[in-house]
């Protein structure tokens, strides 16, 4: 069974939209802003490129990375990695060429159908309501939270608040920054 990681940059009060400055949420670009770069800070990011065997996004993500991404030095291991996109309204005409090879998945099951096959790693960037879903579902299987120095307020969740059965987390690796940023991975204990 391959393992489902979700990635993100999070505030201390859970809100993920909006980090790079992407939209016109009122705290947009709020990783960058007041929080001194550190690079070691975002090694996780080339280490996540370099594990990762695939990629999996929900279409507003997907529609959001994939003009821009592939361009980008910073994420060219992640050129020709397969990619999926879970929706039920993206035309496979609205697919970009030259981003690897890219597949749309209509339904959890289908996601649940990946994981069972052979492979390594498949990594989630963003996709909020995706990750609303997945969690919710049992279907992640790992977190890689960067959590930023900060308090939002209003702001999309990282998790649903959704009413469900308590989900254990085992913390396997953590480190924190001079710049406040936090690493925390955890694996969901089943």
């Amino acid at each position: 069974m391959r393992t489902l990681i979700s990635t993100a940059f999070v505030s201390l009060d859970g809100v993920v939209e909006a980090p790079g400055g992407e939209s016109d949420y009122r705290n947009a670009g709020w990783t960058f802003k007041d929080v001194e770069f550190l690079p070691e800070a975002y090694e996780i990011k080339g280490q996540e490129q370099s594990e990762a065997t695939a990629m999996i996004f929900g279409r507003v993500s997907y529609e959001g990375f994939a003009p821009v991404w592939p361009a980008m030095e910073e994420f060219a291991e992640y050129k020709d990695m397969p990619k999926y996109v879970v929706s039920t309204t993206l035309p496979e005409s609205s697919l970009v060429d030259g981003w690897g090879p890219t597949t749309i998945l209509r339904s959890l099951d289908d996601v649940a159908a990946l994981k069972e096959t052979e492979g390594g790693p498949i990594i989630m960037h963003g996709s909020v309501r995706l990750h609303h879903s997945l969690s919710d579902a049992g279907l992640i299987d790992r977190y890689h939270l960067m959590v930023f120095p900060v308090l939002l307020g209003a702001g999309e969740r990282l998790f649903s608040d959704t009413d469900k059965d308590t989900q254990k987390l085992k913390l396997v690796e953590h480190k924190a920054y001079a710049n406040g940023i936090q690493k925390v991975i955890y694996d969901v204990v089943r």
